[in-house]
């Protein structure tokens, strides 16, 4: 869009494409030379520190030994000088672990760290800060910690032992320098002195015992010569009274060298014909235990082998009709509960279909009880007349039925021809009170808790009505 308003604006002057093209080929160079001002190489005496947005959760992203493109405006750039820092630390009035002042003069060199991690620390804390500044700051740190060195030892140790002061001094300073992005490079003690003379006291006590030790070692050397000519005479009267006596020595050395000699060739073939001999015993032996051996080997494999047998041909049977029999048993016992639970089933059925069908006639009765209450006009009393009603043929004809059924083979009455009181013979009054022993329907009525209607009892009109009369007087 840049590129088109000025084509427009060279146009409308009349300068035409030449000039555009010098322009475009111009913007392309200050572009490309931004670009390559921006790309920053680290030399490698130096750290380049990119701060800014640099990502990672990072404050500042550290290179050493490569090169980085720094983005405009949303990053930049500093260096962290690597050249070695001489520092002159002159530790006075310092208290060893026994309370004696001394003083430890020394030199240390330092310089920023490389690690990754110590890196960012030095980025950190040290970005920006002058020479002078650092060099400041690393000695008040060298500082505290020498004195914290110093109180830990003893004068012997720091005196004597001078490679563990100076492996102390590394660890302690090493560690608080990295914390600020600094290493320590070296440590050098000039001299160790203290105010009341200990360290001194301590050297001459070490040259007074030298040089004693030098003294004794002359008298030593001196008494050691003296002896050694004495020796000397005495080896030599020695040695020539032990050659003399050597030479005697010598000649019966060697006849008794021929008797043993002798005796240990005896001793040998002795000892060769008994080893022979045993040798010979023990391979019989042998023989004879390997042979029995093979023997218990036979026998224990035939019983193995009877083991087997028997047991093929007793134990796994039996085991086998023991499984079988196990087999029947489990089904037979599952047939019986297969059938026990069919009968169950069917009594169950049964059961509930007889309820079923005792359920529709008791509904289908008390269904029709309903309509009959409905048809007596709700009264529950006319409702039961109704059934008795519809009931009385059969009743009547039980009651005829009752007499009619007796069997009487025969009858015999006598008779005087007497009438009773009420004017009937001893034979009617006999049929009589036969037919009374059949129930009237007054009696079953007053059986049920009913009455028997008037009608049916042989009353004509005008009692009916005298006896409802006086029934509801009696109500009123």
């Amino acid at each position: 869009m840049n590129l088109l308003i000025i084509q427009e604006s060279f146009n409308a002057e009349g300068l035409g494409g030449p000039m555009l093209l010098i322009f475009v080929a111009l913007f392309i160079v200050v572009t490309l030379l931004i670009l390559i001002k921006r790309y920053k190489r680290c030399p490698s005496d130096r750290i380049l520190v990119v701060y800014g947005k640099v990502g990672g959760g990072q404050s500042a992203k550290c290179i050493h030994g490569g090169a980085a493109f720094i983005i405009p405006v949303i990053q930049d750039y500093e260096f962290l000088d690597l050249t070695p820092i001489s520092i002159e630390v002159n530790l006075v009035n310092a208290l060893s672990k026994q309370n004696i002042r001394v003083n430890v003069p020394s030199r240390f060199t330092i310089g920023v760290s490389t690690e990754p991690d110590v890196m960012q620390n030095a980025a950190q804390r040290l970005l920006g800060l002058a020479a002078q500044d650092v060099q400041e700051l690393a000695k008040e740190i060298i500082f505290g910690q020498l004195r914290l060195v110093v109180a830990s030892m003893d004068i012997e140790e720091i005196n004597n032992d001078r490679d563990k002061f100076l492996t102390n001094i590394s660890q302690s300073v090493e560690t608080e320098l990295q914390k600020v992005g600094l290493k320590l490079i070296n440590v050098n003690i000039t001299d160790i002195v203290d105010e009341s003379g200990y360290i001194e006291a301590l050297g001459k006590e070490a040259a007074a015992h030298a040089i004693n030790a030098a003294r004794k070692s002359v008298a030593e050397k001196t008494r050691d010569g003296s002896i050694g000519e004495a020796n000397a005479v005495q080896d030599e009267r020695s040695q020539v009274a032990a050659a003399n006596a050597q030479a005697v020595e010598g000649e019966n050395t060697a006849k008794i060298a021929v008797a043993n000699s002798d005796s240990l060739r005896r001793q040998r073939e002795a000892e060769a014909e008994r080893v022979a001999i045993a040798s010979e015993k023990v391979q019989a032996a042998k023989a004879l235990e390997e042979s029995y051996a093979a023997e218990q080997d036979a026998e224990t494999a035939r019983a193995d082998r009877e083991r087997s047998s028997q047991m093929a041909d007793i134990i796994v049977p039996a085991e086998i009709d023991k499984q079988k029999a196990e087999i029947d048993a489990e089904a037979e016992a599952e047939r019986i509960r297969r059938k026990a639970k069919g009968e169950a089933d069917a009594i169950l059925f049964k059961a509930q279909a007889e309820a079923q069908g005792q359920y529709e006639i008791l509904t289908k009765q008390a269904s029709g009880m309903e309509q009959i209450v409905k048809a007596a006009g709700n009264n529950s009393r006319d409702a039961v007349l109704l059934l008795i009603a519809d009931k009385l043929p059969e009743l009547v004809k039980a009651q005829a039925e009752a007499i009619k059924n007796i069997k009487i083979d025969k009858v015999t009455v006598w008779d005087n021809g007497a009438s009773g009181e009420d004017g009937k013979s001893s034979t009617a009054n006999f049929l009589s009170g036969m037919y009374k022993s059949v129930p009237p329907l007054q009696e079953m009525f007053n059986m049920a808790g009913m009455d028997l209607p008037e009608y049916l009892k042989g009353k004509d009109k005008k009692e009916i009505e005298a006896d409802d009369a006086t029934i509801d007087q009696s109500e009123k």
